[in-house]
Parts: structure tokens; C-alpha cells; sequence
């Protein structure tokens, strides 16, 4: 896959602070890229360095495989975490402004921004001022500002910061059919769970250096560790008593298996475990020996989120 955008061993420095040391990414075309880590990681200073507001001291960024210029900024549409909209300024007069920076004439930046409010069912706050409006309503004018000019590469930082769930889950779709329609998307959160989501590819930045970079399923594959989540119906043929029977299929397995408890909800009374097999313990097995004891009402493989990838990389690098 080709990469629309790519940053090779950047580095930047604020005096004596590294903001970002080495760090290289490639951003592959039509993809949603989630850029990922803690407060202070880099992640900013990056994405300002893409938007050419700040320039890397060392190491290069290529867009369509030309050096980054002036010129790309009509290429990029940015949304910023600490929004950037005119409060005293009406919403209409605002979007053709910010749209005919970004290279529309007029009567285009009409057409679209009408398409834009008719989508999102926004045409009443027109003639409205940004002061009047609530967070969440100013986030959807500033969600216009940054597509309309149908950049080859939209930046979101946050973008879901001051919606409720139902704005939070349409602007997610528009996204995505942004990214459907040939867009590419750089997206910065903390929240994991959007990660999930919408990314294809994560990079993490961790201390100011990259520390994680791949295809989201790919990562998750390599974090995976051969565990299961469990639940069984222990039949009354063990000692009389839900705990007795309990506690002897438990210590059985503990003594053939790394055995815990887990938690998951469920409809029956079932003894509940998590266990993680050797690297090359048959999964089958493991079921066949779980019916020796009952009925398997729960059988999973603990995939690990990109929040439990995200704490241990972040724990490692320490």
C-alpha cells in the first residue's frame, strides 16, 4: 500500500526539551492512522510540524511523495484539540472565509458548505455567532471547515471532545465515508475505544519516540498471549456444593494450566476462569477438557484491546 504521508526520523527540541526524537511514520493512503500517546509524548508537536505551523529540526516529511511546502496546506484539512473558530464572527460569513483560504472561490465554497449543512442538518445557525452556540454545535462547524475543501489528508485531534454519544456516533460515520471515498485520516485520541473503531494503522509515541508502529490487527496479533476466557456449567458429580464443586475443577485445571479467575457477565451459574495455555498447547484440547467437568457455556480468546496494548507498551518504556 502506498503512503500518503511520511515523516522520516524527525526531531524536534524546545531548548533543552526534546519534543520528538527520531520519530518516523508512513501513513498509508485511504487509511484512518490513529497517532497514539500519553500527555507530552510528541504526538502535537508532530502534527504541528505536518501542518507546517512549526518545522522539524532534523529529519524530513514527504506528502504524495513531494517535500513538504507551502503549497500542501490546501492538501490538509486540520482540526485542532484547542478549536480555532472566530467566536464573535456569524457561522456562514466564518465557513466561506476559512473555505476560500484553503483555495475555493466563493460560489464553490457556497455549494459546499450548503451540502455540508444540509447533511448535518445544521442550516438554522447560519446567521448565528459561534458565541451562540453550544460546544458540541460549535465542534460540527468546525468539523465543515476542515473537510470541505475535500483535503487529500484530514488531522483530528480529539475530534470527538464536547459531543454527546449521538454526535459523537455521526460524526464517526463521516469519517469513515470519508475514508471510504479516498481520504486519508491522521486521528489523535485518548480515547481507546475510537481507536477501535476507526483505525487501520496506530503509532505509539512514548517519551518522544516512537515506540509502537504497524497494522492494528498485526499489533494485535504479536500482543496476543494464548489465553481464554471460560465458563462451565460444573456438573453435580463433584463434591456436593457449588463451592465444593467449584474449588476441585479449579485446582484440577490449575494443576495442568495458569489458571485465574475472570469476569464476564452471563445468564448462568457457571465457574468462571481465564487461562493461558503454553505456546504450543492445542486450544481443542483445552475444550475437551473443560467438558469433563460440564457443560462449556463460554469459550473465548482474550484478545488484547488497544488500551491493554497501549498501558503495557506505555509501562514497558517506563
Amino acid at each position: 500500500m502506498n503512503s500518503l504521508l511520511v515523516a522520516d526520523t524527525v526531531s524536534k527540541n524546545f531548548g533543552d526539551f526534546t519534543a520528538l526524537n527520531q520519530v518516523s511514520i508512513a501513513v498509508p493512503e485511504g487509511s484512518i492512522f490513529g497517532l497514539l500517546g500519553p500527555n507530552g509524548a510528541g504526538k502535537t508537536t508532530l502534527i504541528r510540524i505536518i501542518n507546517q505551523i512549526t518545522m522539524p529540526d532534523t529529519g524530513s516529511v514527504t506528502l504524495g511523495g513531494d517535500a513538504l511546502a507551502q503549497h500542501h496546506i490546501r492538501d490538509i484539512g486540520y482540526m485542532p484539540e484547542e478549536r480555532g473558530l472566530y467566536k464573535s464572527m456569524k457561522v456562514g460569513e466564518q465557513v466561506l472565509y476559512l473555505a476560500q483560504l484553503k483555495g475555493l472561490d466563493k460560489a464553490e465554497a457556497k455549494k459546499r458548505a450548503k451540502h455540508w449543512f444540509d447533511k448535518l442538518e445544521i442550516g438554522e445557525w447560519w446567521n448565528k455567532k459561534i458565541q451562540e452556540l453550544s460546544k458540541g454545535q460549535a465542534q460540527k462547524i468546525q468539523f465543515v471547515v476542515t473537510v470541505m475543501h475535500n483535503p487529500k489528508l484530514l488531522i483530528f485531534d480529539e475530534p470527538f471532545s464536547g459531543f454527546d454519544p449521538i454526535n459523537a456516533n455521526l460524526i464517526k460515520d463521516e469519517i469513515l465515508q470519508l475514508r471510504d471515498e479516498g481520504a486519508t485520516v491522521i486521528f489523535s485520541t485518548h480515547r481507546m475505544e475510537s481507536v477501535e473503531e476507526l483505525c487501520d494503522h496506530i503509532a505509539l509515541i512514548h517519551k518522544s519516540s516512537k515506540v509502537l508502529d504497524g497494522e492494528i490487527n498485526a499489533i494485535k496479533r504479536a500482543y496476543r498471549n494464548n489465553t481464554f476466557e471460560v465458563g462451565v456449567e460444573v456438573a453435580d458429580n463433584a463434591p456436593a456444593g457449588r463451592s465444593g464443586r467449584f474449588a476441585k475443577a479449579q485446582s484440577e485445571l490449575s494443576s495442568k494450566f495458569k489458571v485465574s479467575p475472570a469476569q464476564f457477565k452471563s445468564l448462568g451459574d457457571e465457574l468462571k476462569l481465564r487461562i493461558q495455555l503454553e505456546e504450543n498447547d492445542n486450544p481443542n484440547a483445552l475444550f475437551q477438557e473443560l467438558q469433563s467437568y460440564g457443560q462449556v457455556t463460554h469459550y473465548t480468546e482474550v484478545i488484547p484491546s488497544v488500551n491493554d496494548i497501549f498501558i503495557q507498551t506505555v509501562n514497558q518504556n517506563v
